[in-house]
């Protein structure tokens, strides 16, 4: 089968495509013909050797796939050749076949194509469990969504507009605000070129009510000083390459909350809130509410430059990768 592989630690276009052996399921794990992938800032970070885990190469990249199993290993239970599912790995999945633990599977709704499955897992899962949850959005307050036109920031945007609250997106161009403004945000703005905290504090009246921040950098501090009292700053990522250090005092000063969310950390831990979450968000789906954005998709070939884009920060919602494109 093809397979995108990282040979040696480098820049996003340094992968390249290769003939490898099909995989085998081995106890407990099951092989699944991919339809598609989504592309994750962590794949660029992998790649790169600058994740907090160091996959020794060669390896096969990506992390996060929809298809159809086509085997089962020794102990697989619950699940059997033909059955539609998406699911999230360390790397492997920019490939024809990928074989996973049976548990990080996750059955795709009848309703849901496999491609859309594909665009609608780690990063809207993480941003409705953040809203939802983490945040406790209520209707009509306001949310400033910080890198709002990528992956989670654009599903945040969308699903916190489904949920009532009123949207202040802030992203790097105009062209992304103009897509965020598409896609539900009642004002944008421009950390490149505007005020970010005198900028929300204009559009919200005083102080905004939620922050998610998938960015980190120098962002993170400027928002958090312009969440109103008692407002909730949520952090899940730090795309920008920066982990901000915030002080303490602005959280003494305001009585905000700062939380942290890790998808993992949340289904471990709270796993009827887990449960609750994900249903209601396959709901969003099934009802036609709630479609991710898809701004490009590349088949294997073209895995280096999906990857580049999204380290570059040029890409705009979801960007796939499809074998067989």
């Amino acid at each position: 089968m093809r397979a995108v592989r990282c040979e040696e630690y480098g820049p996003p276009t340094s992968v390249v495509v290769r003939e490898v052996d099909d995989p085998v399921a081995g106890d407990g794990q099951v092989v699944v013909d991919v339809a598609a992938a989504a592309v994750n800032y962590p794949d660029v970070l992998v790649v790169a050797d600058r994740y907090q885990v160091t996959i020794p190469v060669p390896f096969t990249v990506g992390s996060e796939f929809a298809g159809t199993v086509t085997s089962l290993g020794a102990g697989v239970e619950g699940l059997s050749a033909g059955d539609r599912v998406m699911g999230s790995c360390l790397f492997g999945a920019f490939a024809d076949r990928v074989a996973v633990s049976a548990g990080a599977l996750q059955p795709v709704d009848p309703a849901i194509d496999l491609v859309t499955a594909a665009a609608s897992g780690v990063a809207h899962r993480t941003a409705y469990h953040a809203l939802r949850t983490f945040a406790r959005v209520q209707p009509d307050e306001w949310v400033v969504v910080l890198g709002a036109a990528g992956g989670v920031g654009l599903a945040a945007v969308e699903l916190a507009t489904l949920l009532g609250a009123r949207v202040l997106a802030a992203a790097s161009s105009a062209e992304k605000l103009a897509l965020c403004v598409q896609r539900g945000a009642e004002a944008g703005v421009d950390y490149t070129t505007e005020d970010l905290k005198v900028r929300i504090k204009e559009v919200t009246g005083g102080g905004a009510d939620v922050v998610i921040d998938p960015v980190g950098g120098p962002a993170a501090e400027a928002s958090l000083r312009a969440l109103a009292w008692g407002g909730r700053f949520i952090t899940v990522g730090f795309a920008s390459g920066e982990i901000p250090r915030i002080p303490l005092n602005l959280v003494l000063l305001k009585g905000v909350v700062v939380t942290g969310f890790t998808l993992g950390g949340f289904a471990g831990n709270q796993p009827d809130d887990f449960a609750r979450d994900q249903a209601e968000l396959t709901e969003l789906y099934r009802s036609g509410r709630f479609a991710p954005h898809i701004s490009a998709r590349y088949p294997l070939e073209g895995a280096g430059q999906a990857l580049e884009d999204l380290a570059e920060r040029r890409a705009l919602g979801k960007v796939l990768v499809v074998p067989s494109d």
